[in-house]
C-alpha cells in the first residue's frame, strides 16, 4: 500500500530533483535537492520567472519507454532505488508561447523590451542572440548563470508538456531549507 501512495505521489504531486550542475547558480546551488510540483501547470500556464524541471530535448530513453518500463522507472524512483533521469534539466522560464525573445548588448529583451534579471549571476555578459518568436504551448528557458548554461539558446524552445513541473522549495542542504520563489520578471 505504501509503495502504491509513494508511486501516485510522485507520478503525479510532487517529486524530489537533483541540480548536478552551476546553471542555475547564484539561485540553486550545486548538489541542492528540490521538490517539484507536477500540480501547478496542471491548472495554469507557465509564467515567465518559474524555475521549471523539464525532459531534455535529447533525452530518447524517455520518449521510447514502453508503459511497462515507465511503470518500473516510477517505482523504482518513488522508492529511492533509482534517481530521476539524470538528463533532466533545470531552468528559469524568460519567454512564452509568442513572445519574441533575444539578447542583445549582454541583456535579455522580450517583446521589444529589455528584462530586469536580479537575480543573475552576472549581468550584461551574454552574447548576443538574435530574435525568435516562441511557438504556442513552448517556453523559452534560461539558466541564471549564464555563461555555463547549457539552454533554450541552444536547443530552442521547450514544448509545454515536456516540463516535468515547477521548483517549489529547496529540500537540501538543511541550512538552505524554504521555498524557491519565482521571480516575475518585468520590463
Amino acid at each position: 500500500m505504501a509503495l502504491a501512495v509513494a508511486v501516485i505521489i510522485k507520478t503525479f504531486l510532487i517529486q524530489p530533483f537533483y541540480v548536478p550542475s552551476e546553471s542555475m547558480l547564484p539561485t540553486i546551488e550545486v548538489n541542492d535537492r528540490v521538490m517539484i510540483s507536477k500540480l501547478n501547470y496542471q491548472f495554469a500556464d507557465p509564467q515567465r520567472g518559474d524555475i521549471v524541471v523539464f525532459i531534455s530535448p535529447f533525452n530518447d530513453e524517455i520518449d521510447n519507454e514502453s508503459l511497462l518500463d515507465s511503470v518500473v522507472r516510477h517505482v523504482l524512483e518513488a522508492v529511492g532505488i533509482r534517481t530521476a533521469s539524470a538528463d533532466d534539466l533545470i531552468k528559469r522560464v524568460v519567454a512564452v508561447g509568442g513572445d519574441t525573445v533575444e539578447v542583445k548588448g549582454g541583456y535579455l529583451f522580450v517583446n521589444g523590451l529589455q528584462v530586469d534579471e536580479p537575480y543573475l549571476m552576472s549581468q550584461g555578459l551574454m552574447p548576443d542572440f538574435a530574435a525568435v518568436v516562441v511557438p504556442p504551448e513552448s517556453v523559452f528557458v534560461m539558466g541564471d548563470n549564464r555563461a555555463v548554461s547549457y539552454d533554450s539558446r541552444k536547443f530552442g524552445a521547450i514544448p509545454e508538456e515536456d516540463l516535468l513541473g515547477e521548483a517549489v522549495v529547496r529540500i537540501w542542504p538543511l541550512s538552505r531549507l524554504g521555498s524557491i520563489d519565482s521571480v516575475a520578471l518585468s520590463q
